[in-house]
This record gives C-alpha cells, sequence and structure tokens, in this order.
C-alpha cells in the first residue's frame, strides 16, 4: 500500500446563494479501505461527491486525489477515478451489453473480454442481451458499477448505490461492494443508512448540514453508541416499573408516543430485568428492540437541535 491518499480534501467549502452546503470539509481515504460518507438528506454528501468529480468547483479548499488536482492537472485528476452521481442513465432500447460497449468505446475502446468480465462481477451476465428498459432498478445501479468498472479504476466512488431498493436490492448491492473492496479496490460511497455504512466501510465522516459531525473508524462508532432499548408490553406496567428499582443497570421509561415501556441497558442487564419480570408473574406480551444502538447515534449526531461541533474518534 503507498503512501499517496486515494482523498485528500482539506477544508472544502461549497455555497448557492446564501447556502453553505459543505463547510470546511476535510477528509482522507487511504488506498484500498471503504469509506463512507454518511448522513441524512440535504447534508451535502452528494455536493462533495460532485466537487470530487469536478463538476462543481470548491469556493475554498482543496482536493486532490491520488496527488493529482484539477487546477494542476485538469481532467487527469479523474485518472484511475470512475463511479455515479446519484442514478445512472442508460439507453433504455439498447442491451445491458450494448449500453457498455457504447460507453467503452466513447472512452476509447476496452480490451477484448472487458465487456463479459464486467457483467459478471455485477452479476449481469445473464441478462446482458435483455434491455435496460426491463431491467429493475436494482439491475440498472449494477449496470452503472459495471459501466465504471470498464475504466479499470483504482477509486470508485458510489453515490448512494442501494437507495431506492428493494431488500434483495439492497443485499445485491452491498455484496457487490464487498466483493469489490475485497478484490483492493478503494471506495467511497454515500449513504444516509447507517446499517449500510457499518456492514461495508471502514473508516466513515458523519455529515451534518454541511459540517462534519463524526470522523472515525466503525469501532469507534461502535465504541459510542448508547445503550441499546427495548420496546417492553405487560400485562401491569405499574409493577413492571416498581420490579425495575431492583436492576440499576437498565432504564425503564414510559414510551409516551407508542404506549408501554422502553427499557434501555445492556443485553444482559435487559435480559436479567425481563426474566425478574416473569419470576413476579407479570405477563410479556411484546418485546422489541427500538432503533439499533448506531442508528441511535446517527440521528444524535445529525439531529438538527444537536450541537454542530465534530466528534473525532
Amino acid at each position: 500500500m503507498t503512501d499517496e491518499l486515494a482523498v485528500d480534501a482539506r477544508g472544502v467549502t461549497k455555497s448557492f446563494g446564501s447556502l453553505r452546503a459543505v463547510d470546511s470539509i476535510t477528509l482522507q481515504v487511504a488506498p484500498g479501505e471503504v469509506y463512507g460518507v454518511l448522513g441524512p438528506n440535504g447534508a451535502g454528501k452528494t455536493t462533495f461527491l460532485r466537487m470530487l468529480f469536478g463538476l462543481i468547483r470548491p469556493d475554498a479548499g482543496s482536493i486532490s486525489i491520488f496527488g493529482r488536482t484539477w487546477a494542476a492537472d485538469g481532467v487527469h485528476a479523474l485518472d484511475g477515478v470512475a463511479g455515479f452521481i446519484e442514478s445512472p442513465g442508460f439507453y433504455g432500447y439498447l442491451t445491458g451489453r450494448q449500453n457498455l460497449e457504447g460507453l467503452a468505446l466513447l472512452d476509447g475502446g476496452a480490451p477484448r473480454g472487458l465487456v463479459d468480465e464486467v457483467l459478471e462481477v455485477v452479476d449481469l451476465a445473464d441478462r446482458a442481451h435483455e434491455k435496460v428498459r426491463g431491467y429493475s432498478y436494482g439491475m440498472r445501479q449494477r449496470l452503472g458499477v459495471a459501466a465504471s468498472l470498464l475504466r479499470r479504476p483504482r477509486l470508485l466512488i458510489l453515490d448512494e448505490p442501494a437507495n431506492g431498493l428493494d431488500p434483495a436490492g439492497i443485499r445485491d448491492m452491498r455484496a457487490l461492494v464487498k466483493r469489490l473492496a475485497e478484490s483492493g479496490l478503494t471506495v467511497l460511497l454515500s449513504s444516509h443508512h447507517m446499517d449500510e455504512v457499518e456492514e461495508i466501510c471502514d473508516n466513515v465522516t458523519i455529515m451534518r448540514r454541511g459540517t462534519v459531525a463524526f470522523h472515525g473508524t466503525i469501532a469507534d462508532l461502535r465504541a459510542m453508541a448508547p445503550d441499546p432499548g427495548h420496546v417492553l408490553r405487560t400485562t401491569d406496567d405499574e409493577r413492571a416499573m416498581a420490579v425495575a428499582a431492583a436492576h440499576p443497570a437498565v432504564r425503564v421509561e414510559r414510551d409516551h408516543a407508542e404506549g408501554g415501556l422502553v427499557a434501555t441497558g445492556q443485553q444482559l442487564a435487559v435480559s436479567s430485568y425481563v426474566a425478574d419480570l416473569v419470576r413476579n408473574e407479570l405477563g410479556l406480551l411484546a418485546l422489541t428492540p427500538t432503533r439499533t444502538p448506531l442508528e441511535a447515534l446517527f440521528f444524535m449526531l445529525t439531529d438538527a437541535d444537536a450541537s454542530p461541533e465534530a466528534v473525532t474518534a
């Protein structure tokens, strides 16, 4: 692995009129890692990726990709870089293969067998001769990844690749990104789903209204996460609250929005509390997890009323 960063963005700022979409973002992506840029819609993720691709220019700060910049290298700053912003577009009346062959010609041609290779990588080899207008949304997203791989990139940039997909499509896209990462490709992706980033990324930047709310590893993020919570419904919530007094490691509160109780604490502590409810002959009607700890942390970090100061692990 080289010491040269795949992406080195420092103090990047971009405004549209009075709206500061990206506010002094600093982010480094090492070669070979899967890096996630996470945040709710409107956090500035896509604006940042557009600046990486040179589609818009930052008002302040600097961006280099494998040591190259737009100012010094022009379009060659994107040598070895591929991907897509939002959703990739294709000609619906052409087949998947024909679309890829046309894109390869526009990019100077592709070595013999490369189109077949990338179709195989994204699991579309058996659908390559079908017209794209008949593809599902997930298949089009995977065809977009295939089109990106035609350039044999060192860095693949994907903007919300699982957005709008059904559960099967999300599963397929995550599996594809994992396979690409295992091959040594550097992947930078954006998402607004914590579970997507948790499953496939090594490091993450969480954005909030154009600023950085967190920088660090997934392990660092897990260490910051609050205790898991469970929605609890019993035959007698008053007695269940009383039983909780003997379990100081578990916080039990009324759920005024949905009814019932919410028990928050480490898994073993909550399990001990639930077992005590049963010993006290309280009927247990429901016990369901609330948001995962990382989801809860994500909402804490990106909530509009939260402190804007970034957390760096």
